[in-house]
């Protein structure tokens, strides 16, 4: 790390263009940054709000709970395709341009969710907000990275992904409190609100800096490298892992624990309390020493939720490890977004947004092995012991690969991807 009290200056890491940074001594933020966490903060709320709200959106647009449903499920659904296709379009436009056209079609469609008439627009509303969610934080982790000195790239994602972390512990309480005091809608309008907070935000904080130069077929074409695919199923198991043993939470806590029903918001607290410091402390572990970093989390994750399994009818241990869960399962999120990255090259956008889809598609696999256990009769822990499974695959697989690009030899015939 430079010492020097001087600035430094660097290349822009996608086009050659000189900027000026600071020190690495110097620790003040971005403002940027600041911007695409109020983002994130926004588009993480609308994710997770409605899982407070599915009673009254259900009795207001008259359809069943289980139907009603569908705008969370399909959200993620959506969130994955919106992750290819979105970010495509908008590949080749300038970072800034992209975020917030994203932002935009974010503000949109919480609109046109929050003045539904009838169910299928509410649906029509949450799949627009969905297209937007990979999309941003795909280009919006390049952005940050490309916003601070490269030996800080983790932690400037940290702080985007920040604003996600703090919606998971308000989202559900945001929406319960608003709904019970206002109405369902009203809590879309507030996010709407929030969506034109960072349109305001990203277009004065946010550089304008210049066009990924990769064309289009290109940026998909990163997507066959095989450590980016790897990156893809880390992150795909290891989430997995995670939000399979956790999403069924609130009858396992119930039902094994024997906590009662005032207890289980305060439980989900503590578990988005654990995301929002474990976002932090591995951005800046990824920073110093990117495998140490992943090694390390990806095998205390399923030591973790072993523990969980084995001591879910006990209360203390139960609160105390759904706070380590969420400290060591989210800090991963900017080590595996960096390292997909890295193995980008050239054309990080792209891989960037798959791997938020990678998430997505994780925490859905993870969700639908959890609930055919619980079908299949093997009791409220069984979603947990999918969760030790997935995570002890990606626990291999974290082992079994290299995390930095191996340096260039003289031979023409090396594999600059791994």
């Amino acid at each position: 790390m430079d010492s020097s009290p001087l600035p430094t200056s660097t290349s822009h890491p996608r086009a050659g263009v000189v900027v000026r940074s600071a020190p690495a001594s110097a620790r003040r933020m971005h403002p940027g940054l600041l911007a695409l966490a109020v983002g994130g903060f926004g588009i993480g709320l609308t994710e997770f709000v409605i899982a407070g709200l599915l009673s009254s959106v259900a009795a207001d647009l008259h359809v069943s709970v289980p139907t009603a449903g569908s705008l969370i499920w399909g959200y993620a659904l959506a969130v994955v395709v919106g992750a290819f296709t979105v970010t495509a379009v908008l590949s080749r436009r300038p970072p800034k341009t992209a975020l917030l056209v994203l932002l935009i079609l974010f503000v949109i469609g919480n609109s046109l969710t929050a003045v539904a008439p009838v169910f299928g627009i509410a649906v029509l509303g949450r799949v627009v907000t969905a297209l937007c969610h990979g999309g941003f934080f795909g280009i919006g982790a390049v952005v940050a990275g490309d916003l601070v000195p490269k030996e800080r790239r983790a932690s400037a994602i940290a702080v985007m992904f920040g604003g996600l972390t703090l919606a998971n512990v308000l989202g559900v309480p945001f929406g319960t409190f608003i709904g019970q005091q206002l109405s369902w809608r009203s809590a879309f309008w507030v996010i709407s609100a929030i969506g034109i907070v960072a349109i305001v935000g990203v277009a004065t904080l946010v550089p304008r800096l210049p066009a990924p130069p990769v064309a289009v077929g290109n940026q998909f074409s990163v997507l066959r490298r095989r450590q980016v695919i790897v990156s893809m199923l880390m992150t795909m198991s290891v989430f997995g892992g995670l939000f399979g043993a956790f999403i069924y939470v609130e009858p396992l806590v119930r039902n094994v624990t024997g906590y009662g029903q005032g207890a289980v918001p305060w439980l989900l607290v503590l578990f988005g309390i654990g995301l929002f410091a474990g976002n932090f402390v591995g951005g800046r572990a990824a920073d110093r020493n990117l495998t140490i970093t992943l090694r390390t989390l990806s095998v205390l994750l399923p030591i973790v939720l072993l523990a969980y399994a084995l001591l879910a009818a006990w209360r203390v241990p139960v609160a105390v490890l759904l706070l380590v869960m969420g400290v060591i399962g989210f800090a991963t999120t900017p080590a595996f977004q960096l390292r997909v990255m890295r193995f980008a090259g050239d054309a990080p956008t792209m891989a960037s947004a798959a791997n938020i889809a990678a998430f997505n598609l994780g925490n859905a696999i993870g969700s639908a092995l959890g609930g055919l256990t619980i079908a299949a009769g093997l009791g409220w822990r069984s979603p947990v012991w999918v969760g030790v499974v997935m995570a002890l695959i990606g626990t291999v697989v974290v082992w079994t690969n290299p995390h930095q690009q191996r340096a260039p030899h003289k031979a023409p015939s090396t594999d600059q991807h791994g």
